[in-house]
């Protein structure tokens, strides 16, 4: 499998050079590590959003999305999750990227410089020509027909 060739950019240049670039945490992890590049540490509050720098830009390749995902331990230990996961960064989006965390935990969260605190997916985007139709009889039938949330009873 080849790579996808992702152009990266320090932001704010040799400030930030002690903070590493993403980069999966093992050989066999889906996505790269992203990490906070603040210039102290930053206290979340339970039920509190903050959105949190990466010190870096990204220039994906056109037909890819960068999918900002929570870090399961942080998840399950702290409580800390991404309100929007996943965060979507477009093909076309060249500021720097921030991650959005929120603590659901009952205790305070410190983030400190460097931590990893989500990761960064990178996968292909199908392109979608929309077709209206007269209505959803038009769509066809299926076993599920209309059934929303809960449907199943499970």
């Amino acid at each position: 499998m080849s790579a996808v060739v992702v152009q990266v950019a320090r932001v704010r240049g040799e400030r930030d050079a002690d903070i590493p670039l993403p980069s999966p945490a093992t050989p066999g992890s889906a996505g790269s590590d992203l990490r906070a590049a603040i210039e102290k540490e930053l206290v979340i509050a339970p039920d509190e959003r903050v959105a949190v720098p990466t010190g870096i830009a990204i220039a994906l390749p056109p037909g890819y999305e960068g999918q900002v995902r929570s870090r399961s331990g942080l998840a399950l230990r702290h409580g800390i999750t991404l309100p929007n996961a996943p965060g979507t960064i477009d093909a076309d989006y060249r500021g720097e990227v921030h991650v959005i965390l929120q603590n659901l935990g009952d205790a305070p969260f410190t983030v400190q410089r460097g931590d990893r605190i989500a990761q960064l997916v990178v996968a292909p985007v199908a392109r979608v020509e929309w077709t209206e139709v007269e209505d959803g009889k038009a769509l066809g039938a299926t076993e599920r027909g209309d059934g929303g949330f809960g449907h199943s009873g499970r």
